[in-house]
């Protein structure tokens, strides 16, 4: 029996003595604690009985905070001279290391007020949720009564923002930088067919081809699974989908890709059984996984011959090819001329599909049955990649390959000397004679400087301690201090130029470090990027990429809501812009439940949390990335902000990614501090002030669901929403990895 089948025992003991309140969730063995406890990862806490209306109506008739009385105790009396800043200019955006003059930034005198950690009553604080488990989630959503009801004249009082009369719906770029045009996640979707054992590898083959072909800074390559084609909203959230299965396309199925060319997207078939309108697929047989000659033609009506394996089918009928600027076609060097590839548009929206009945993706080393057929294929390697860039770029995707970078060693910093003192004594205690921390996935050498020969891998990181000598285009430490005004967050910083992912550099450290030295990693690029529920986060040069550590007591107004901290970084980054003098009209808005949009038409970045609980504790890696200076994979706020110059003949200046994450995480204590001291109601007004979904509608369980409108968050952060006629409701996502707002879910209840 696994851990999370007997904490749910327990769940059912509490139900059979009758208390209200208890708690499911899976534990993690602590190997740090000296007995060897188990702590939650992950926890729900169940209401089980009572009626949630009477609690609601006290919160929406108890005093709310305004948001004018929480944005002027936010810690920005004083903000630095942003004119004295010098602009991200040129093609490449470089930054140059000149020093600027900035104004002190005052910190709010008052200390934040927790909850007490002992002695408190639950009833006050409500539901306990932590990190992602998929056994809970499952257990969450089909067995736990967690629907909290309130009625149609209690519905919260959200500033109005009329989304659908915005005119202006074009994303902004400087000087025609943008790859992605479409406004689309930069997603590529694989499709392999039916779920078998082949899928994977067949999936893992494909992928390792197309990263060979496009900008891996600009776009991640998933599996579309057939099980999830008719039920996930990928829809919109996918610049190109690939067929690459041979096998019978069931007619749902099919009409979902229809769906979707008919939307704008693109299709690229390799050797598929896709095809539509006149178009049609014929067998022959003479073919069959044979060496032929493809002549092909590309945009510019140049053609170019190369050896291919093909399948053994051939296009027939159809429109009439167009033979105009940017329309492709391949045909074999025989005497029928067999149509091979085919470019063809589909409907008004831009919608327009490739499909070949070659191997494009065949290996001469897996596909060649004979020596002469290795040779044959061999010969046109860099030709069928040559073939498949130029198809792959007709579609929208740029194939600027650039070369992944090495990674670089971990840099300290620390925001006052006094800290730095702490630190390294602290330090001195607990490494080895070598001056190596080792932890379970991590380990650290601290070193006072960086020799070529040190090694540099994900697991093992040389931390160099003396940085008289440090110089770096992207981070200025004397800009990242003089911009952090907090009184512990963001004190010491580990700093990498290039790193696999900032998650994980300080797991093994957090724990082990005093609590009051505040650790944060900062990257410029990641080369393994995470996001929610084990998607990539793609992280070029000029994004904001960091982790923070924060401690969190469990008996506290936000140690019994995790689920907000993800909502307050988000909340952060926009404050952190918007309540510069003059940049308040910047359309930077929060998106539930973890990300940063360009009004509500782009994400520009995203929040990741992970969370665990040790002794009344609550250790909470904070990760967060935000587009500020690069114009892909999306968008960025530097592009909001000249747009927004051009617009309103203004000159506001561009930021600088180490002032914005100082601003940021100085923005986020104070919001935390505000939370403690009088729970949600002290933030939510600034959240919906600047959040998307007001007078949002969505549909629940499918795109087919009954249509709801978005009313506010509970008390847990989970969104409430309201169906004419009906009661206000918490929803839940359903798990899918594309956009958490589709097909929502009511947990069912008991």
């Amino acid at each position: 029996m696994s851990v999370c089948s007997l904490f749910c025992v327990n769940l059912v003991n509490f139900l059979n003595i009758g208390i209200h309140w208890g708690f499911i969730g899976c534990y993690e063995k602590n190997f740090l604690s000296e007995n060897k406890q188990f702590f939650p990862l992950y926890a729900l806490a169940v209401h089980f009985q009572d009626s949630m209306l009477k609690e609601l109506q006290q919160l929406t008739s108890s005093k709310v905070l305004e948001v004018e009385e929480l944005t002027s105790d936010l810690p920005f009396e004083t903000v630095p001279e942003l004119e004295e800043m010098e602009h991200l200019g040129g093609d490449d955006k470089k930054v140059q290391d000149e020093e600027y003059d900035q104004k002190k930034i005052r910190a709010s005198p008052e200390e934040p007020t927790n909850a007490p950690e002992k002695g408190v009553d639950l009833d006050d604080h409500h539901h306990l949720h932590l990190s992602s488990c998929h056994e809970c989630l499952e257990l969450e959503s089909s067995t736990i009564e967690s629907v909290r009801f309130a009625s149609a004249e209690n519905l919260p009082d959200l500033p109005y923002d009329n989304l659908e009369g915005r005119a202006d719906t074009t994303c902004p770029t400087r000087q025609g930088q943008r790859v992605n045009i479409s406004g689309k996640p930069p997603n590529i979707l694989l499709f392999v067919g039916s779920d078998h054992q082949e899928a994977q590898p067949r999936f893992q083959q494909l992928r390792s081809l197309l990263t060979d072909c496009v900008d891996t800074d600009s776009y991640i390559i998933y599996h579309l699974q057939e099980k999830n084609v008719l039920t996930d909203p990928w829809l919109d959230n996918s610049l190109l989908l690939v067929i690459a299965t041979e096998e019978p396309i069931s007619k749902a199925i099919c009409q979902k890709f229809m769906t979707y060319l008919s939307q704008g997207g693109k299709i690229l078939g390799l050797s598929s059984s896709f095809t539509f309108g006149e178009l049609q697929l014929r067998s022959k047989e003479e073919l069959k996984k044979t060496i032929q000659t493809l002549v092909f033609s590309k945009a510019d009506h140049n053609e170019m011959k190369l050896n291919v394996l093909t399948s053994g089918c051939i296009y027939e009928g159809g429109p009439r090819e167009l033979l105009g600027p940017g329309r492709l076609k391949g045909y074999l060097e025989n005497i029928d001329k067999d149509k091979m590839i085919v470019h063809l548009p589909f409907g008004t929206n831009g919608g327009e599909a490739i499909l070949c009945q070659v191997h494009l993706e065949a290996s001469e080393n897996t596909s060649a049955q004979t020596q002469d057929a290795f040779h044959l294929l061999e010969a046109s390697h860099f030709r069928r990649h040559e073939v498949l860039k130029e198809i792959l770029t007709v579609l929208g995707i740029s194939c600027h390959v650039k070369k992944m970078p090495p990674l670089t060693p971990l840099y300290l910093f620390t925001a006052e000397e006094e800290v730095r003192v702490s630190f390294m004594q602290w330090l001195s205690r607990n490494v080895n004679p070598d001056g190596v921390m080792t932890f379970s996935k991590l380990t650290l050498k601290f070193v006072s400087s960086y020799k070529p020969e040190l090694e540099v891998t994900p697991s093992h990181m040389p931390v160099v301690t003396a940085t008289e000598e440090f110089a770096s285009e992207h981070f200025n430490p004397e800009i990242y201090r003089e911009s952090l005004q907090t009184k512990q967050l963001g004190k010491i910083v580990l700093f990498a130029e290039v790193t696999s992912t900032t998650m994980s550099l300080l797991d093994g450290l957090m724990f082990k470090m005093p609590p009051d030295l505040g650790l944060i990693a900062i990257a410029v690029q990641q080369t393994q990027g995470k996001g929610r529920d084990g998607n990539v986060w793609l992280s070029p040069r000029g994004c904001s990429i960091s982790t923070l550590h924060i401690c969190i007591p469990l008996y506290s107004h936000l140690g019994q809501r995790i689920p907000f901290v993800q909502h307050l970084m988000s909340l952060a980054v926009v404050e952190a812009v918007r309540s510069i003098p003059d940049y308040q009209d910047i359309d930077l808005r929060v998106k539930w439940p973890n990300d940063v949009y360009y009004s509500d038409h782009m994400k520009l970045g995203g929040v990741l949390v992970n969370s665990t609980l040790v002794g009344t504790t609550f250790h909470i890696l904070v990760g967060c990335g935000v587009n500020v200076n690069n114009s892909n994979p999306t968008i960025c706020i530097n592009d909001v902000i000249a747009d927004y110059n051009k617009k309103h003949n203004t000159e506001l200046s561009l930021l600088r990614v180490d002032y914005l994450i100082a601003r940021t995480v100085t923005t986020l204590e104070r919001l935390i501090g505000a939370f403690q001291d009088k729970g949600p109601n002290a933030v939510l007004p600034l959240y919906y002030k600047y959040w998307v979904h007001s007078g949002q509608q969505v549909r629940l369980g499918s795109s087919e669901g009954p249509k709801v409108w978005i009313v506010g968050v509970d008390d847990s952060g989970f969104l409430q929403v309201h169906q004419e006629g009906g009661d206000v409701v918490t929803v839940h996502p359903d798990g899918n990895s594309f956009d958490m707002l589709r097909n929502l879910i009511v947990p069912k209840k008991r």
